[in-house]
């Protein structure tokens, strides 16, 4: 049984006629003939009823069409997998990031990513994940990696991976017990992603539990960054909230808080959107590096 006999049985199908079905496919009608009989006497049954001009299926036809469509479509999907490969030679991924993936991941990832496909130029953009979603939202990137909870209107949203969050003091008498809501409401708290307070993932944690346990969180100091927020902490000017993974150099004492605190990365896309051979790569490269 080949592929072609198939084609040619289920464009029969459709026309009614080995004639009609031919000149579809810009081929000898006798030709398509033969295919067919061929492919029936190998199912041993009679796919079609010769009636005059026209032919019709018979039982066994019916029931042996969907077969052979979804065969054409599987193999018409491994030849587009093969294709979109061999054609991942040039073009751009244009990739959102949550804000503090270049301390741990951003950089690797394309170093990895150019130097398996060097001619695919990388863009890496944002600075904070409800940043990242709305850029997706309205088209002006394929994907992006997030940090949960985010507004999800209009996206596909796939979780890889979770990291704790601890409190970070260099004071050792802050760092004793494991933080609660109720304390961090008296620390004197420094948060990063200042222009995305209401949106930035970590502070709509933090914001959501005290609002449960009915107290505030009025942070001391706020900063764009990151890294100025865990500068400002190791000089003991107050503390900060943070993934000791991005620490660094940096001597800050940690401690984690009661309920845990985690972040939850994802990767995001517009629904039903089809991605671009390279940013599909890329994805699958910046999966396993999270893996």
């Amino acid at each position: 049984m080949r592929l072609e006999q198939l084609e040619y049985f289920l464009a029969a199908a459709d026309h009614g006629s080995f004639s009609a079905a031919a000149h579809a496919l810009t081929m000898a009608q006798p030709s398509m003939s033969e295919q067919i009989r061929r492919l029936e006497a190998e199912l041993g049954v009679p796919l079609f009823i010769r009636a005059g001009k026209g032919v019709q299926l018979t039982d066994a036809g019916r029931l042996f069409r969907p077969h052979a469509e979804r065969v054409l479509a599987e193999a018409q999907e491994a030849l587009e997998s093969v294709r979109e490969v061999r054609t991942l030679v040039s073009g751009t991924v244009a990739f959102g990031f949550f804000g503090g993936a270049h301390h741990s991941l951003l950089v690797g990832l394309v170093a990895r990513f150019r130097a398996r496909y060097p001619d695919v130029r990388v863009r890496a953009i944002g600075q904070n994940s409800a940043e990242v979603a709305d850029d997706v939202r309205e088209g002006h990137l394929e994907a992006g990696l997030v940090i949960l909870p985010i507004e999800d209107r209009g996206l596909e949203v796939h979780p890889v991976r979770r990291e704790e969050l601890f409190y970070m003091s260099a004071d050792p008498e802050r760092v004793i017990e494991p933080m609660t809501i109720e304390r961090l409401s008296e620390a004197p708290l420094i948060l990063y992603d200042a222009r995305w307070a209401t949106g930035d993932p970590t502070r709509v944690q933090l914001r959501e539990r005290a609002q449960t346990a009915g107290v505030r969180l009025e942070p001391l100091i706020e900063v764009e960054y990151m890294t100025a927020a865990f500068d400002l902490a190791a000089r003991g000017v107050g503390d900060t909230v943070g993934l000791p993974s991005m620490l660094r150099a940096r001597k800050l004492l940690q401690v984690a808080f009661d309920p845990p605190l985690y972040e939850t990365y994802a990767f995001i896309t517009r629904r039903n959107a089809r991605l671009s051979p390279s940013t599909r790569a890329f994805m699958d490269m910046a999966e396993k590096a999270l893996g």
